[in-house]
């Protein structure tokens, strides 16, 4: 076993301690050094620390987890996964703000944790179609930002938005609430191919850990915790979605969340965050550029390789390519009706072909 493989047996067992959470496993960690400190240090050593018992000592001091964190250290390593751990410099910067973030995390395919947008789309498992259309249309036009999408591979809303995030080429990001040795729910697992291909696989738990109940909240604050906002496309009065966004606001990361009618099963749980303040209304992309301030310029550049352009939106473009123009004007220029003209003018603002100022004004977005 190599010097680094040794630290890394070290690093996963410290999360097998019972009684060593993420917060308890830091304190040590910044006590002794390493994690292989925490397993040499001295009983007077670790008595010395406030909030650690006499029961926890026993449980530092026994060896009885490095077993286990061998096999695990030989799990990774046959299946080809990617470990980083809590101190490592590689470790992705939005979680490591979080107070409870994992001591570890394993993953598999290709993620470049330091891209600088991440978001995560969340919402109820029983979509409705128009919460999976909105879902689509929402990546879509977000496609140009190249941001992470990242969710949970659950039915509904998380698989349609790694599914749209592949279809627009945007990388994508599934955590898991078990170990790497399976995908649940099963009937995804092709999808998981894909997204290991384009993006990644994450989990803190061992291999042959199951999805229990208990496991989907620990996952939930890693999905919270990667993203620079979460997004709720639907979800009920109570379930796993209100569950993120909540611990979302509890970081300090926007939320954003999309209304429905009042008597909408699907929407209640959107409505109280939107009622509660506890999340910004969203009905569009421009509501997620604006509030997360992406850049304009950086857009448009991007949208020559994701937009294609319909003849009338060219039309357009051109027309305002270097000064701003009123609506009438665009009218008696292009001899189209108003109507039309007001509905290639938003689609071209949908697309982020153009900007739109009070008074009817318009311009080209550059």
């Amino acid at each position: 076993m190599t010097p680094q493989e040794d630290e890394k047996k070290y690093q996963i067992a410290l999360s097998l301690i019972d009684g060593v959470g993420d917060i308890v496993g830091k304190k040590l960690l910044a006590q002794f050094g390493s994690a292989k400190g925490v397993f040499f240090a001295k009983r007077k050593e670790l008595e010395k620390i406030h909030g650690i018992g006499s029961s926890l000592v026993d449980a530092i001091l026994s060896t009885d987890v490095l077993k286990r964190a061998e096999q695990e250290l030989k799990f990774i390593k046959k299946e080809s996964i990617q470990h980083i751990f809590y101190a490592d410099k590689d470790y992705p910067n939005r979680l490591k703000q979080c107070e409870d973030a994992p001591l570890n995390l394993f993953f598999k395919g290709d993620i470049d944790w330091g891209n600088e947008k991440f978001i995560s789309i969340v919402g109820t498992r029983k979509a409705t179609s128009f919460g999976k259309s909105f879902t689509e249309k929402l990546v879509k036009e977000l496609a140009a930002y190249q941001p992470v999408i990242v969710s949970g591979l659950a039915y509904g809303i998380d698989i349609t938005a790694h599914k749209a995030a592949l279809k627009y080429g945007l990388k994508t990001i599934t955590v898991f609430a078990h170990g790497l040795d399976r995908v649940y729910p099963s009937a995804h697992a092709l999808i998981a191919k894909e997204i290991q291909q384009s993006g990644g696989l994450v989990t803190e738990f061992l291999s042959g850990t199951n999805s229990n109940r208990q496991n989907f909240p620990k996952r939930n604050r890693i999905v919270a915790g990667l993203s620079d906002a979460t997004i709720v496309i639907e979800s009920a009065a109570k379930g796993g979605s209100l569950i993120t966004a909540d611990i979302a606001n509890s970081y300090n990361r926007e939320v954003f969340a999309v209304p429905g009618g009042p008597n909408q099963t699907q929407s209640k749980g959107c409505n109280y965050l939107i009622k509660t303040q506890q999340a910004i209304l969203l009905e569009s992309s421009v509501d997620i550029v604006k509030g997360l301030n992406w850049d304009e310029k950086e857009k448009i550049i991007q949208q020559s390789v994701f937009v294609e352009l319909s003849i009338n939106e060219q039309r357009i473009v051109d027309l305002l390519s270097d000064k701003e123009m009123h609506i009438d004007t665009i009218v008696e220029v292009l001899e189209w009706n108003f109507s039309k003209v007001a509905n290639e003018l938003l689609q071209a603002e949908f697309k982020g072909l153009i900007l739109s100022f009070p008074g009817k004004v318009y311009k080209k977005n550059i």
